[in-house]
């Protein structure tokens, strides 16, 4: 699979998740901008801009900063053809009763309105070519209520439904939007905090982005609204950091 002459922005790049999703697209000839809230990571992650990729620093919760990095991007690159909307956050809670709301907001603003914002800037550009692919990243967590994560599974479970929002919306102008869900992501952070765990069933970052490739290409329209839970690492032939 081959994205030669496409550009591909990938928001929450300097993650492991977001890492692994921006060395597929440019391994497949894709040009891509790697969207961070630290611009510090960003450097430490990739060097410096080179060739094909493109590092903008961008605050997804505010709309005037990543409407910027968006039109910087544009402006260098020409479009977006795909968006990787992979920054996201968790943090586990208290019982629902006991949620603050500063909790509330903080998973919301980091899960969904980052999602919002970063579409409300690349979508137009999209809809005017009349082509475009965004996928989004949930989290399987969020297909069933857990205890002590209501706050992450809400906002995790409003991406899922926004996806099925946004693709019923904007197929008729030629726009695929899909969702990955995935189970706890194998990264060294979650190993070396739950160091007893049973990682068979942890998905590796690498796995993602390859599937996140396909929901790029032009095949993905006929799975247009899709919301897709992965895990597992197979047969142990992957392997990697994650988000």
């Amino acid at each position: 699979m081959t994205f030669d002459g496409k550009v591909a922005l990938i928001t929450g790049a300097a993650g492991n998740l977001g890492r692994a999703v921006g060395a597929a697209f440019h391994a497949s000839g894709a040009s891509v901008v790697l969207v961070d809230v630290d611009a510090r990571a960003l450097n430490d992650a990739y060097g410096a801009t080179a060739a094909r990729r493109l590092l903008l620093a961008a605050d997804l919760i505010d709309e005037a900063s990543i409407a910027s990095a968006v039109q910087a991007a544009r402006e260098k690159l020409g479009r977006i053809d795909i968006l990787c909307n992979v920054a996201g956050g968790f943090d586990a809670g208290p019982p629902v009763h006991e949620t603050p709301a500063s909790m509330w907001q903080r998973m919301f603003d980091l899960n969904a309105t980052s999602v919002v914002n970063t579409v409300k800037a690349v979508v137009p550009g999209m809809i005017e070519r009349k082509a475009g692919n965004i996928i989004n990243v949930a989290a399987a967590a969020s297909a069933r209520g857990q205890p002590n994560m209501a706050a992450y599974g809400v906002a995790k479970n409003a991406v899922v439904r926004l996806t099925e929002s946004m693709a019923a919306e904007l197929r008729p102008h030629g726009l695929s939007v899909c969702c990955v869900m995935p189970t706890i992501i194998d990264t060294p952070q979650n190993r070396k905090a739950m160091p007893d765990a049973d990682t068979s069933q942890w998905t590796p970052p690498e796995a993602i982005a390859e599937v996140m490739l396909f929901l790029g290409s032009d095949a993905a329209m006929i799975m247009n609204g899709c919301a897709i839970v992965l895990s597992g690492a197979g047969r142990g032939k992957l392997h990697g950091s994650g988000r």
